[in-house]
């Protein structure tokens, strides 16, 4: 018999619309770059195993890349040094780890609704109990404040926060960040913010919690800026008053991150962000494509994003999101049913934009002849 609380938690509907497609399907719904890792990282990599790092490393990570890191967040808070850093194995364990060391059994956290499928997760995995809040399409994706006050209790212990967003593609505007920063002072609670999208912005700049409270812990990661989902390698920035507790936890998860990764991603770090923007270019031409593709399907509308590479129609079908994904996966396109993510994602689709555009073209032809189906039916 398993534990009580794997029962709580299920496999992600991301995961279950991949692994049911057949091998010929277009992937609109795996939220990965059709991108190669930046050449220099692969050859830094392949001559980090030649050369002998092969072997444990210190728990929180190499120092040289500890510091790399901690030069991005100086830029925010000067004070920023190796000592709040830890690196992971990738964003998700850090979560993991963050969830372990922070959440307590009957602990309340408020989780964003619709928001990545992990953060409920993790929190029931531990004992304590997730709280959504709402991110309605007609407020672009941004928290209701009066609705956060009222679910405030005094069990209340973190709010998870999330920008830019997985699945909405929503960026919080620095005043909203501002906001949220006084709502955790005035209720005491640790923000615990997802930043692994940060460099994929189209519209302005995304607005870093770090250096504007001591309360948050920043969850960030390599996969999707150096296009290495696979490598599963990422870090989090915290208070160095919580690092020493965070990495006990993170040792008893893993050990230590991969040794040759972290030699490799500190190369890529120290070539530069060129690869990065020039991915963040193609994006952004993608993102201008599935907007307009997706105006020409009937029952579909969408709230343009402004970051990461996502996109979140609402629906006007007869069917719910899970039978509309199953219906275009049996006609060969993958897409993410919107309930994945929580109860506002019903009648919502995500489709993901980090595929090529003839991809794109020719999936969304396959959405706008389903759309003028159901609309008929």
């Amino acid at each position: 018999m398993v534990a009580r609380r794997v029962s709580s938690i299920d496999i992600s509907g991301i995961r279950k619309m991949f692994e049911a497609a057949p091998p010929d399907a277009i992937n609109l719904g795996l939220g990965e770059p059709d991108f190669e890792p930046p050449r220099v990282v692969v050859e830094a990599l392949a001559r980090a195993t030649r050369d002998g790092m092969n072997h444990y490393g210190p728990s929180a990570g190499l120092l040289p890349l500890r510091d790399r890191v901690a030069e991005q967040y100086a830029a925010k808070d000067r004070t920023t040094s190796r000592e709040n850093v830890i690196i992971t194995a990738g964003g998700s364990e850090a979560l993991m780890t963050v969830a372990l060391a922070l959440y307590d059994p009957g602990d309340e956290v408020l989780v964003p609704n619709p928001g990545f499928v992990l953060y409920p997760s993790h929190a029931r995995l531990v004992g304590a109990v997730p709280v959504p809040y709402s991110l309605r399409s007609d407020r672009k994706f941004l928290p209701d404040f009066e609705e956060l006050e009222q679910l405030v209790t005094e069990r209340t212990r973190v709010i998870v926060v999330n920008s830019p967003s997985n699945p909405t593609g929503g960026v919080f505007p620095r005043a909203v960040v501002d906001r949220l920063v006084a709502f955790a002072d005035r209720h005491d609670l640790m923000i615990v913010s997802d930043e692994v999208y940060e460099q994929i912005v189209y519209d302005g700049v995304a607005t870093s919690f770090w250096g504007r409270t001591d309360r948050a812990i920043v969850v960030n990661s390599f996969s999707k800026t150096l296009a290495m989902t696979g490598w599963r390698i990422g870090y989090l920035v915290a208070d160095r008053r919580l690092t020493p507790e965070l990495n006990k936890v993170h040792y008893h998860i893993m050990a230590c991150p991969s040794t040759p990764l972290q030699a490799a991603v500190l190369a890529g770090l120290e070539d530069g962000d060129g690869a990065t923007r020039a991915m963040v270019r193609e994006f952004r031409a993608r993102r201008d494509l599935v907007g307009r593709l997706l105006g020409t399907v009937p029952g579909l509308s969408a709230v343009r994003p402004a970051g990461a590479f996502y996109i979140f129609p609402s629906f006007t079908w007869p069917r719910s999101a899970r039978e509309v994904a199953t219906d275009l996966l049996n006609r060969g396109v993958i897409t993410t049913p919107g309930d994945a993510f929580g109860s506002l994602g019903a009648a919502h689709l995500r489709l993901s934009f980090a595929a090529a555009r003839p991809a794109l073209r020719q999936g969304i032809e396959i959405i706008r002849e389903y759309g003028e189906s159901a609309g008929a039916a």
